[in-house]
């Protein structure tokens, strides 16, 4: 997630809805032509997250964007079922089958990472290269959990949710995004990120009551396809820490520093990013 996005990045493109065998129906859009890369976003937003990239490596790549289940502009919640990463993982494996494009150059951020991840792992065939920016989750290093939120964290993300829940839909998020960010960057934000926030917002709740799993090595040591994990040099600790483990633990990692950059390396460092990513994913298996 980043506050500082520009509202021309998030202009909504084409959007294209792929039913699925399950009958769930996928929002996603895409251009280019060539390998596929397939973007995975994370939390409070949507397939526009990634117009930064798309539209910068369609010039060398099939570009695909997704929105997951329950996130902007997906059907009502009584359609597409429980909200869980679980049943992202499964959907976006349903999708790259339905849609004929794996094995796919999988790129997950934050909470997206961690879905892209447990992907890796669960469905190797459908995945040829992943990249993890800033993967969320917490992190079990020697048998105990790392990263775990604080009582005061976990205790400002229940009011967060029943701000939001009670449809004060606008302090519930100034109130998170501050948090994950800054004081007052909510308030500084741009239009086009506050809309897609805003649009996002139910998804919020629902993601607080849906713990991601922790990472561990004997998970790690199951992605074997080449790995790209990237972290911004100012993102938190948490995320750098994901990042400096999962490298160690995947034997067939690279490791890179977005300089000055923070969770929203994506965007707001969209050339380097997008070098990175364009980099490895050309060097990946054929």
């Amino acid at each position: 997630m980043n506050a500082r996005t520009d509202p021309a990045i998030l202009a909504a493109p084409k959007v294209y809805f792929a039913t699925m065998p399950s009958g769930i129906r996928v929002p996603y859009v895409t251009s280019g032509s060539g390998a596929p890369l397939l973007f995975v976003h994370g939390s409070l937003c949507d397939y526009r997250y990634w117009n930064s990239q798309t539209g910068a490596l369609s010039r060398h790549f099939q570009c695909v964007s997704v929105s997951l289940g329950h996130y902007w502009p997906g059907e009502d919640a009584a359609v597409q079922g429980e909200f869980s990463w679980k049943r992202h993982v499964d959907e976006l494996a349903e999708f790259i089958g339905a849609m004929n494009v794996g094995p796919v150059h999988l790129v997950g951020h934050s909470r997206g990472g961690c879905v892209a991840f447990q992907l890796a792992r669960a469905y190797p065939d459908l995945v040829r290269t992943l990249t993890l920016a800033d993967p969320g989750g917490p992190l079990e290093v020697d048998g105990a959990t790392q990263a775990a939120l604080p009582p005061a964290t976990e205790a400002l993300r229940a009011n967060v949710a029943g701000l939001i829940e009670r449809g004060a839909i606008e302090a519930g998020l100034e109130l998170f995004v501050d948090s994950v960010s800054m004081p007052g960057i909510w308030r500084r934000s741009s239009p086009g990120f506050r809309m897609m926030a805003t649009d996002n917002a139910a998804t919020l709740p629902k993601q607080f009551r849906d713990p991601l799993p922790a990472y561990t090595q004997a998970a790690a040591s199951e992605v074997r396809c080449p790995t790209l994990l990237i972290a911004g040099e100012k993102s938190p600790r948490m995320y750098r820490d994901n990042v400096d483990q999962l490298a160690q633990w995947i034997a067939n990692a690279q490791q890179q520093v977005v300089p000055d950059a923070s969770h929203g390396m994506n965007v707001t460092h969209a050339g380097t990013f997008n070098r990175l990513l364009q980099a490895f994913a050309g060097e990946g298996p054929a």
